[in-house]
């Protein structure tokens, strides 16, 4: 994007305005039951639109049916917006986040040392209520800068798990816009496109090694899919999001749904 601290920043302005409690059931948290949906409806409650100030094209999300599940639809011509959710999800009870999504395309100008080629077909956020007084001295007078001007809420420490073209997978470096995201490579390649693909991360582990230390509370997540630096189009679709106690990948996700 053109300027990644306008999106960023402002990944936490839903949670201002609306009060989400993801649903607790007994080894889980259900962050995201788009399946319980039906296609052509309003998003399900808890989410809502992400706008990026200054940035004309909006990323367009619908909620469809893709081979009789109902997941939610990212289409992106040279635009950038995401979908908000605020939660309350501590990762040392509920570390391993699960999720799905499928793209039909990579970004072939995309590139995730720079702010010029800072575009993915799809991104997953997990943000951290991290203690402002925790950061070194010039970081904590930096993100008070950033909060003053952009956002107050923005978080101090951020995990962004995207489907890259060309690093490796476990790829692990700082946003180009901001070193409090780390952005991770969950997925690259071309191998998996037009196809579902299941991820499990460990969240606690994850923070560890982008920052060295222990995971605090999980205080929001967030999807997006944006096009805006280069210019290019994509298509994703992102299905149900859970944080479990445990791993559950030899679990179907259609079985791990809201009761």
């Amino acid at each position: 994007m053109l300027h990644r601290h306008r999106f960023e920043p402002l990944l936490l302005v839903i949670m201002a305005a609306c009060a989400g409690i993801a649903l607790a059931v007994e080894d889980r948290v259900v962050a995201a039951a788009f399946s319980a949906a039906q296609p052509g409806t309003a998003l399900p409650a808890g989410w809502a639109p992400l706008a990026v100030a200054g940035i004309k094209n909006r990323t367009q999300y619908t909620v469809v049916d893709d081979g009789g599940t109902t997941v939610v639809r990212a289409e992106s011509r040279a635009a950038a917006s995401g979908l908000s959710r605020p939660l309350r999800v501590n990762p040392a009870e509920f570390p391993w986040l699960r999720w799905r999504w499928k793209i039909d395309r990579l970004i072939a100008n995309a590139d995730i040392q720079t702010r010029e080629g800072d575009d993915f077909p799809a991104r997953m956020y997990v943000m951290f209520d991290y203690p402002l007084e925790k950061l070194p001295f010039v970081e904590r007078n930096k993100l008070r800068l950033a909060r003053a001007l952009f956002d107050p809420d923005l978080p101090a420490a951020t995990l962004c798990y995207v489907w890259e073209g060309k690093a490796a997978v476990e790829t692990i470096v700082p946003s180009a816009y901001s070193d409090r995201v780390r952005l991770i490579v969950a997925a690259s390649g071309a191998a998996r496109l037009g196809r579902w693909v299941d991820f499990e991360r460990n969240v606690a582990a994850d923070f560890h090694a982008a920052f060295g230390e222990t995971a605090p509370p999980i205080r929001a997540i967030a999807i997006a899919t944006d096009t805006d630096n280069t210019g290019a189009y994509a298509t994703a679709y992102y299905g149900d999001i859970s944080f479990y106690k445990q791993r559950v990948m030899n679990i179907p996700l259609d079985k791990a749904t809201t009761p």
